[in-house]
């Protein structure tokens, strides 16, 4: 399909649409066409005052961000920004994580609940590293009496280990998109 040469913007009136239909039934011209009279009129004035470009409107590279609208019933689109709001994200990231097949969105799950879960995890896995360095700080000085007070760490170090990797690893793939986890691990690699 070829793109249309037409531009489009959309503007809230915020209550001055009557005016406005008013105003171009009154002049026999459509809303449209007052509007784009009325911003041309306004950006040639501007262009006479303005010496060098503002920097304050800066475009951003079309790949970087895109406006998609979508079309839906009324209570689709209440649904989907309820959805939205309950994964703690915005509208457009929300559908694009579900087009992305992301599982945590996916399964109904906060994307927010899932990165909490991680940081809480790894402040664990932080105390359990200051306990380690403590310990062997200790061992060095043979503190052997305050270091067999870590005995009881020492002891359940792997598993909690094995248990913050395993936590980590679905948190993560939870939070990758699908067309991510399909590919074979070697490519992911290179």
């Amino acid at each position: 399909m070829e793109p249309s040469s037409r531009n489009r913007i959309s503007v809230d009136l915020h209550g001055l649409k009557a005016l406005l239909m008013e105003r171009a039934q009154a002049l026999g011209v459509s809303p449209s066409e007052l509007v784009r009279k009325a911003l041309a009129d306004e950006l040639d004035r501007s262009a006479e005052n303005m010496t060098e470009p503002s920097e304050k409107y800066t475009v951003r590279r079309a790949s970087e961000r895109a406006r998609l609208c979508l079309r839906m019933g009324s209570d689709e689109s209440a649904a989907t920004l309820a959805a939205a709001r309950r994964a703690g994200l915005s509208p457009g990231r929300y559908v694009a994580q579900l087009v992305a097949g992301v599982p945590a969105i996916l399964e109904g799950g906060r994307h927010a609940d899932h990165v909490a879960a991680l940081i809480a995890d790894n402040a664990e896995l932080c105390t359990l590293s200051r306990n380690i360095h403590h310990l062997t700080h200790l061992l060095r000085q043979g503190d052997v009496v305050p270091a067999l007070a870590y005995r009881d760490m020492l002891n359940t170090l792997d598993g909690d280990i094995r248990r913050h990797l395993a936590l980590a690893a679905c948190a993560l793939a939870d939070l990758r998109p699908r067309s991510h986890q399909a590919r074979p691990a070697q490519q992911r690699n290179h």
